[in-house]
Parts: structure tokens; sequence; C-alpha cells
């Protein structure tokens, strides 16, 4: 990708925002060619940490754990903990609804399969089941508000398209966002199958890169 194009189209969009009510999000797009992701083995599940974060729009964590977990996570900044004890709970849909568009999960290991039990319904075909806690729960929960997660969902039509940053980011700040989301879909699509690439504002119309 054309790094002075890529330059170019993010300072043109910023300069053109216009005044909003919301501060409106940077959105990358990839068109892909011949590839088939209704094949299982060709379907995106990427996580991708964004190096200069995700300009004020982090997302809530939450620590599914026993006590000395949580007490870790609490200590760390994270803004939901559940016991095991508390996972029953769970089974009102507006709760459920709010951990599924509000938060970014996190859970103990052994207790992943009570997790499943208790959240994998609904959870799941989201694509908001917790990811097990290996290693430090402070660097994990960092790690958390910083990831965006890329899924192949829907009709699997040839489209990627994922939040990089927000408009209050500087130009030099998205780019290097936009690098790392970009690589990370190159690298599952092969850049070849890489058909166009375009950015965007949450109210803008997209701008092509490539």
């Amino acid at each position: 990708m054309d790094k002075k194009k890529l330059t170019d189209s993010l300072a043109k969009l910023l300069e053109e925002k216009g005044k909003r009510q919301f501060k409106q999000s940077v959105e990358l797009i990839v068109n892909v060619r011949s590839v088939d992701f209704s094949k299982t083995e060709n379907r995106l599940n990427l996580e991708v940490l964004l190096p200069k974060g995700k300009g004020g729009k982090e997302p809530k964590v939450g620590v599914i754990g026993e006590e000395t977990l949580t007490t870790q996570a609490k200590k760390a900044g994270v803004d939901l903990t559940i016991s095991p004890n508390e996972l029953p709970a769970y089974t009102d849909k507006a709760k459920l609804k709010d951990l599924a568009d509000n938060y970014v999960l996190l859970a103990q290991p052994n207790l992943m399969a009570q997790v499943a039990k208790n959240l994998g319904q609904y959870l799941g075909p989201r694509g908001k089941l917790p990811k097990p806690i290996v290693g430090n729960v402070a660097e994990l929960i960092e790690k958390a508000k910083k990831s965006v997660r890329i899924v192949s969902k829907g009709k699997y039509l040839p489209t990627v398209q994922s939040f990089v940053g927000t408009e209050a980011m500087s130009v030099d700040e998205l780019v290097d966002n936009i690098d790392s989301v970009y690589d990370a879909i190159k690298n599952k699509v092969t850049e070849g199958n890489v058909k166009s690439v375009f950015v965007k504002l949450s109210m803008s119309k997209p701008v092509r890169v490539m």
C-alpha cells in the first residue's frame, strides 16, 4: 500500500470531516478477490493490536474469575468482574446483551467450560466469547482495550471492514494503526487477492487508497 497516498487520503478525510455531534470513527475497507469466505478455512478471525490505541473509543473490559484474579484485575482498572457464583445470574437477556454490546471479556482458563455453559449460547454466535487469561492480567486488559476483532460474518461478501481509530487522532497515528490492520488482513488473504482499499469516516464517503 502506498504510504503517501494513504497519508494524503487520511489528511483529506480529516480536513473535510465537518462538525458532528459525536466523535467519528475512521474505518479501513479492504475489497478482496478470488477468496471464498463461505469456506471455513478462508474465514477471517483476527485480533489486531492497534499500536496507537483507539482514540478515545476503548471498550469496557470484563474479567471472569475467582477472587485472587479479580482482585488483580480491579487493581489494573478493569470495568467489570464476574465470579463463578455470579455466572448463573447471567440468564437475563438484558445482561447478556450488555455484555455482548459493551464489553471485551477475559476469563480464567479453568472456568471456560462454565462460561460456555452459562454464556455460550448467546455470546458464541456473536463472536463475543471470553478469551482465556494466559499471562499478566493487567497487560491483557490493556491489550484488550487497544485491539480490534476482524471476523467474517453475514453473507461472506468479499469485503473486510475494520475500525482503525477516530477523527481525534493524528494522520501519523492512523497510518500506524492501518498498517497493522492491513498487514493482518493481507497475510490471511495474500496480497495478490487484495482488489482495492478505502478509508472513510463514519459519515463520509469512502476515499480510495489503492
